[in-house]
């Protein structure tokens, strides 16, 4: 019995990485001054920081539920006899609403997963459904094998400013008008599915020194896949990779790019580390 997977374009999975695993991705819209578009690739995400930097009104929008229902006919027609979908953080988006919406009119079994996370957060609950599927496991043991994975990867990011968080309602505006006035640069992570801050440093060195710290001390010696992502940041991000390598030869790296959706929270220069348990995930790079 194959159990197909699918999962919202927030999982910013590495490039191709999708397509290789027949992973089912289902887009999650971007706004710009009304007119609505899938996120997609690069592209789009240069699109959307382009906006920023204009001052158009940008928001995000979950996908119908119609999208998540065309998912599970794609994947059924493939050959699966059930699916798993995991969505980004419900804390964060309706996504996992409309996906449960289409769950509960399809004509083979479907779980869905809330993964209370976000970009590779979530794209790591991917790979493990992915591995769980691969070996044999129905929908409902890949949906456990996945809500394993996302509950035991860790989240931080730096931003260069709170304002597009505020805006957008993922943080309270009481911390982003402090980070403002100090001018300083905040550090951020992903709790329960919400953003929450975890430190304020004064300069761009600096955060990226103690963003570093906070995922090396998330490895806990364990061994540990690290994403590191960034949206339009080259030369930070390569920074990171570079003192990363040193501090940890030995921890595998994967390299994924943040999209429109997200960066429409957060705006350009975000870097963001996720670190999660090996736990076989190396056999589906």
């Amino acid at each position: 019995m194959r159990t197909g997977v699918i999962t919202d374009s927030t999982a910013y999975l590495p490039s191709g990485w999708a397509l290789a695993h027949d992973v089912c991705i289902v887009p999650v819209q971007v706004i710009v001054d009304a007119h609505a578009r899938d996120e997609t690739n690069a592209d789009q995400a240069a699109f959307v920081i382009s906006a920023l930097r204009s001052g158009a009104q940008v928001t995000t929008s979950r996908p119908a539920p119609m999208r998540f229902t065309e998912a599970i006919e794609h994947v059924r027609e493939s050959g699966c006899e059930q699916a798993v979908i995991l969505t980004l953080s419900s804390a964060l988006s309706g996504t996992y609403e409309a996906a449960c919406a289409a769950a509960a009119q399809s004509n083979i079994p479907v779980e869905v997963v809330d993964s209370r996370s976000i970009g590779m957060g979530l794209g790591f609950a991917v790979m493990a459904a992915v591995l769980a599927a691969a070996s044999g496991a129905n929908a409902h043991d890949a949906a456990a094998r996945a809500t394993e994975q996302a509950q035991s990867t860790q989240i931080y990011f730096y931003v260069d400013t709170l304002e597009y968080l505020r805006r957008g309602g993922r943080i309270g505006s009481t911390n982003a008008r402090v980070g403002t006035a100090l001018q300083v640069k905040p550090i951020l992570r992903i709790a329960d599915g919400r953003v929450e801050p975890v430190d304020r440093v004064r300069t761009e060195s600096k955060a990226i020194t103690r963003l570093i710290e906070l995922g090396l001390a998330a490895q806990a010696g364990r061994p540990c896949l690290v994403s590191i992502s960034d949206l339009d940041a080259p030369e930070r991000v390569e920074a990171v990779i570079d003192q990363w390598q040193v501090a940890a030869p030995d921890s595998p790296i994967i390299r994924s790019t943040i999209g429109g959706v997200v960066g429409a929270h957060t705006g350009p220069g975000v870097i963001a580390i996720a670190v999660t348990p090996e736990a076989g995930l190396t056999q589906v790079l």
